[in-house]
């Protein structure tokens, strides 16, 4: 019997062999395979609790080695002004998300976890990385290649973190300026916006020829996931209010809001994150019909659909009053990730038990998690899960602060200039006796930055690298020229310093979301108060900082010259080379400027169209020729 059985020996050990081989090969792992095929072969691998890992997005503070590996969880992000340490670096950056992603690999399958924040002009969490005109400005700029440009140079400096992923950009079309998020809006006009949806490719890469129409893209290691946001109408509620509701009926979103959306998708954008706001008194975190029905399957969007922080929650009101209600409205609507971002275990739970009572389909389950694996896929995170430190010179480098410097130039909009034609002000003359320069935001690097920049809401003073105004014109200035620097002059101490002109920068302090929200939409004081003491006494220019048209007619007639320069970032240099001839002015108002907050919402196109300043203004001056 010994005998027989002996050559029966290599065929066994042959068998076994490749049933073990056949065993560790894993189609998902392999990139020679096709995008879907990895996508269906790890979907069959997973788990319930391994799915509903995927679809939850947690804070950074919340995940730690432990949470991650057993809620399998799929995405991290960092709130805004979250951050690994004060002033972190780069290799700081770098190190945090190695770290997580090490933790995620280590499960079972070895998804990797897509790490996610808002670089929304530029990298602004982030210490010294570059920092871009707020949307409104660029929408000012009509330069479409600028911000493709801008879109290439933000997601460097984001990789440079470790970072794949960027909640940008916002394409919301904002109809009334009283709301808190109207300097994230490119313009009141959806054609502009539209537009400027060439950020996406920017961040992203170019679409490759005959590439599969509406499919996510991201070219390579030097781009990022990009994230059309918030879907939809959320720049149109009603006075403004954040977070309200946009009465409209559908023709009206389809004509206004939806727009942008086409454009997004059709360049390969990756997410989609949904409004906080709602449509006609329906929560759009709960609107199944525009979020499944339209964006999904009429428009064939086939990233995934992202919630806003705590944005299921706040489907009801107050928010949590149901918390199963909520989870259950906002999975069958068409979300596929959450945004949780702190109470992952509640989450989880409930949508476990939800699937398991078969309230909730596995086949809801299973496309929200499909999408997000495409996307994980497409990005090449599953070849390159852990960033390494080549990128980390990109943060602020200069080239990015020169191309920032270039959109402030092409951002001012020059509203007045001089008294009567025969009197232009500007350019202004870089050599004489002595010029003031006054008013809160004329140094004030946070100031004119503007929220969403290092903390949530924004800062005041030296919040990060970067040049302010007053230092732009003491840089641009002729050596001789005396620039005297007071920020809130009273009219003694102008009338007593012969100036040859002054220079007033004045605006809104720094504010994000809700907190913006207002329906006076003043400039505080000291800013009038400076506008009339220096005005009335030397011939001034006045520079608007501000994050949307402002209340400015009963100052006008006092100034020789007015310009909109918006939140132009950490490049205050681009202010000055405008303002003494060095190029010309070019920009003009993406926003209708109204007279009065009476009349608003006040939009061009409508009845009674009586505005202080019309959308598409913005009067021009030619460079000055170097002497």
């Amino acid at each position: 019997m010994a005998t027989r059985r002996a050559p029966m020996l290599p065929i066994l050990f042959l068998l076994c062999w490749l049933s073990t081989t056949q065993a560790a090969y894993m189609k998902y792992k392999d990139p020679n395979r096709p995008v879907e095929a990895r996508v269906k072969d790890l979907l069959n691998r997973m788990t319930l609790a391994e799915k509903i890992g995927q679809m939850t997005q947690i804070e950074r503070t919340s995940a730690t080695e432990q949470v991650l590996k057993d809620y399998f969880i799929g995405s991290i992000l960092s709130g805004g002004g979250s951050v690994p340490a004060p002033r972190a670096s780069a290799r700081d950056w770098v190190n945090m998300v190695n770290q997580f992603q090490s933790a995620c690999l280590s499960t079972r399958l070895g998804i990797p976890m897509i790490y996610g924040i808002d670089a929304v002009h530029g990298h602004n969490n982030v210490y010294n990385a570059t920092i871009f005109p707020h949307n409104v400005g660029l929408g000012a700029t009509r330069d479409p290649d600028l911000v493709k440009r801008i879109g290439a140079a933000t997601a460097l400096e984001v990789r440079a973190t470790g970072i794949p992923y960027a909640f940008a950009p916002c394409i919301a079309v904002c109809r009334d300026p009283r709301w808190g998020r109207c300097y994230e809006s490119y313009s009141e006009d959806h054609s502009v916006v539209q537009t400027m949806t060439e950020i996406i490719p920017g961040l992203q890469g170019d679409l490759p020829a005959n590439y599969t129409k509406d499919y996510p893209y991201v070219s390579g290691k030097s781009n990022v996931a990009a994230c059309a946001k918030h879907f939809v109408g959320d720049g149109g509620t009603q006075k403004g209010i954040n977070e309200n509701n946009t009465v409209i009926d559908l023709g009206g979103l389809l004509r206004i809001h939806m727009p942008a959306y086409y454009d997004a998708i059709a360049k390969g954008v990756s997410t989609v994150m949904v409004s906080y706001s709602s449509w006609n008194g329906v929560k759009m975190h709960a609107n199944r019909h525009l979020v499944t029905n339209f964006l999904k399957r009429k428009l064939g969007f086939q990233g995934f659909v992202i919630s806003d922080w705590q944005g299921i929650d706040r489907i009801t009101s107050p928010a949590d009053a149901n918390y199963t209600y909520s989870v259950q409205m906002s999975i069958i609507a068409g979300i596929d990730m959450v945004m949780i971002p702190y109470d992952y275990s509640g989450f989880t739970s409930t949508l476990t038990t939800l699937v398991n009572d078969k309230v909730i389909p596995i086949s809801r389950i299973n496309d929200a998690v499909k999408r997000i694996l495409r996307v994980k896929f497409v990005m090449g995170l599953f070849e390159n899960p852990l960033p390494d430190l080549s990128l980390v010179d990109q943060v602020g480098k200069k080239e990015h602060r020169e191309l920032a410097r270039e959109a402030v130039r092409k951002s001012l909009v020059l509203l007045k200039n001089g008294k009567s034609a025969k009197e232009q002000l500007l350019p202004l003359p870089k050599k004489a006796d002595k010029i003031l320069v006054a008013g809160s935001h004329a140094d004030n690097l946070g100031y004119q930055c503007g929220g969403w920049t290092i903390e949530w809401q924004g800062g005041s003073g030296r919040i990060t690298g970067g040049t302010t105004i007053l230092e732009s014109i003491r840089s641009t200035v002729d050596p001789a020229t005396n620039i005297v620097f007071s920020e809130a002059p009273d009219v003694g101490f102008v009338q007593s310093n012969n100036f040859s002109y002054a220079i007033v920068v004045v605006g809104e302090p720094p504010y994000a979301e809700t907190a913006g929200d207002s329906l006076n939409l003043t400039i505080a004081e000291p800013g009038p108060s400076t506008i009339q003491n220096v005005c009335g006494v030397v011939k001034c220019v006045v520079v608007i900082i501000s994050g949307r048209p402002v209340v400015i007619q009963p100052y006008v007639p006092v100034m020789d010259a007015l310009v909109a320069a918006w939140l132009p970032g950490s490049e205050g240099q681009g202010v000055a080379d405008i303002l003494f001839g060095d190029f010309g002015f070019t920009g003009k108002l993406p926003r209708t400027w109204f007279r009065t907050v009476d009349q608003l919402p006040l939009n061009v196109g409508d009845q009674n169209y009586d505005p202080l300043f019309p959308f598409g203004f913005g009067l021009t001056t030619k460079s000055r020729p170097a002497s």
